[in-house]
């Protein structure tokens, strides 16, 4: 677990499922669902279906909950982009749009940031977005992320081509930087 400010990330309980589905798998169409990769499907999973996979959320090392004043209000995960190299790459999601423009994704991701470098040998820890996210790729640039890459108009969504934008900081660009 680790805190900073009202904002808490840490490992799902079982307590933090029937909130988490209602935020992230409950509607078919979820608002936060418009920034986090809309050009990839979501659907809804009923309830029950949801439970089936209980035990792949809960205490997992790579999906966290994020808590504010009490409340779950979003994730923070991360995946291996190829582990032999420790390549990772990690994500957020704040379901709550009330959470949106208001610094808790900046805080939320250093946190994430530091864990990630404390508790894993990693060299670089990156993220990937889409130039649609404006607000994503300002919380890169915050924790002093660079520009890695951009593959320009491979994502389309809504009628619209948009950039896929790679993010990341090394290891010891994130050791001297005063976030």
């Amino acid at each position: 677990m680790y805190a900073e400010d009202n904002i808490i990330i840490r490992p799902l309980i079982e307590a933090d499922l029937y909130p988490l589905w209602e935020q992230a798998y409950k509607e078919e169409a979820p608002e936060w669902k418009n920034w986090d990769a809309p050009y990839y499907e979501h659907k809804a999973v009923p309830w029950a279906e949801f439970m089936k996979r209980k035990n792949e959320i809960i205490g997992q090392g790579d999906y966290w909950g994020i808590e504010v004043d009490g409340k779950l209000i979003g994730t923070v995960s991360y995946y291996w982009e190829h582990k032999p190299s420790n390549w990772l790459e990690m994500g957020i999601v704040i379901f709550n749009p009330q959470y949106w423009s208001g610094g808790y994704g900046t805080k939320v991701l250093r946190l994430w940031t530091s864990h990630l470098f404390q508790t894993l040998p990693l060299v670089r820890v990156g993220f990937t977005t889409w130039s649609g996210n404006h607000r994503m790729m300002k919380v890169g640039e915050k924790l002093g992320m660079q520009l890695e890459a951009r593959l320009r108009k491979c994502r389309y969504y809504n009628g619209v081509y948009y950039d896929s934008i790679r993010m990341g900081i090394l290891r010891e660009e994130w050791e001297t930087s005063a976030i």
